[in-house]
């Protein structure tokens, strides 16, 4: 069997990022597998006009090496767009630029091997032995998973969701459904944050009529995301260090009510919805429905229709409505990685709820000699930032300088103005 030094189990923007980075480093035997035939980057929520909510300075390397060849702008003067770029004067790239600078970048990075599949992990005495479909089994002295996320559904969406005859689903899957939900009479879009936000702001410039057309939140607002620049320092290094020392019972009450760091909409959309809402009511007042402060407590249907049961939870009060159609923009959680990680068994740590023991270097605690990584795996220790593309180089060089046992990339030691908890003088 081939050993590596390194091997990567899916190649989202975080591990590749981690290839990235690792692509110049002499002597160092890198690999990475996918299960999908190359990289995409939410693929159904491509909407023309949206945009990344990071600078596009939060590439796969800018922010730990900008002389990379995978930066952003290295992409850019290879498709000859870098003077366009200038011209255009935009901080925030379309979401649609970012899936294709992430295909570029996989397709020069020979570490890559999409269309093969990791299905288990094993210690094998000194090694990790990897089973992967289409190829012999791998040994590598590092494991990183950087598996992803996968659609979150509320529990009482979730048998019309999964039921192939009714128009319902999850908003990763808006654009396959894009043209039914324009043609449906009704329509419902759960859910407060940006993904919400945006399908719709589609729909509500797209659709012949915005009568029917419901947005519903449990959130007491349609609240705008943190963007003040001293509270963006809540995704620098500086803050997960403070986030991972805290104790666990106070990490697991703090995180939700960070809720407006990474669930709320940004400023351009929300203004955007209600100057759209603003021209629909020239000719009077728009049909659309917007009811924050709103949770789905049922969901089936009635004669052909789909009937949401609904309750306010600041009125206390309850009500049904109709709908022919539903997109559920209710974010995402971390793909499970228990089956993965089954021939591990015990040897790997996990906490009182269940969930992976993650060090400040982003390593699982494990009873076996090995170093297995996590990124965006790890929210419940690091904080909100654990999945933001900001400081995904940032992660990826942490984990290169562990993987090297030596100074690959110089981080420095001070990365915001804010000094998190109290020092010792």
């Amino acid at each position: 069997m081939r050993r590596h030094h390194l091997a990567g189990v899916g190649i989202g923007p975080f591990n590749l990022s981690l290839a990235a980075l690792a692509a110049p480093v002499a002597g160092l035997d890198a690999v990475f597998f996918d299960a999908r035939p190359e990289f995409r980057w939410h693929p159904g929520l491509l909407i023309d006009g949206a945009t990344l909510q990071v600078p596009f300075l939060a590439d796969l390397v800018t922010l730990v090496d900008p002389t990379s060849p995978f930066s952003f702008l290295s992409y850019l003067r290879d498709r000859g767009r870098l003077l366009p770029f200038y011209f255009a004067e935009r901080f925030h790239i379309p979401r649609a630029e970012y899936d294709d600078y992430g295909r570029w970048a996989a397709a020069r990075l020979p570490s890559c091997r999409f269309g093969h599949e990791v299905a288990g992990i094993r210690w094998a005495g000194d090694a990790f032995e990897l089973t992967v479909t289409g190829t012999e089994p791998v040994l590598a002295d590092h494991v990183v998973l950087g598996i992803g996320s996968v659609p979150s559904i509320p529990e009482p969406l979730r048998a019309l969701v999964h039921d192939p005859g009714v128009l319902a689903l999850h908003s990763a899957d808006y654009l396959a459904h894009r043209q039914e939900l324009l043609d449906a009479g009704r329509v419902t879009v759960v859910g407060s944050g940006q993904s919400g936000a945006e399908v719709v702001l589609d729909l509500l410039r797209s659709r012949s009529t915005v009568d029917g057309l419901r947005w519903l939140a449990r959130t007491p607002a349609f609240a705008p995301m943190e963007y003040s620049k001293l509270g963006l320092e809540q995704f620098t290094p500086d803050y997960t260090a403070y986030f991972h020392g805290l104790p666990e019972p106070v990490r697991d009450r703090l995180l939700p009510s960070q809720w407006q760091l990474y669930k709320g909409i940004d400023t351009e959309t929300i203004g955007a919805i209600h100057d759209e809402l603003y021209r629909r009511s020239i000719t009077g007042p728009p049909g659309a429905v917007l009811t924050p402060g709103v949770e789905v407590v049922s969901a089936s249907l009635v004669d052909g229709e789909i009937e949401l049961g609904l309750r306010h939870a600041q009125q206390d009060r309850t009500a049904a409505v109709r709908t022919d159609a539903v997109v559920a923009a209710t974010g995402y959680t971390e793909a499970p990685a228990g089956k993965l990680l089954a021939g591990l068994g015990d040897a790997v740590r996990r906490d009182r709820q269940g969930r992976l023991v993650v060090g400040a270097d982003y390593r699982v605690a494990l009873d076996v000699p090995g170093s297995l990584f996590v990124q965006n795996a790890e929210r419940h220790t690091h904080g909100p930032g654990a999945p933001d593309l900001g400081l995904g180089a940032w992660r990826a060089a942490v984990i290169l300088n562990a993987v090297c046992g030596k100074t690959v990339h110089e981080l420095p030691d001070r990365t915001a103005f804010t000094t998190f908890g109290l020092e010792e003088k």
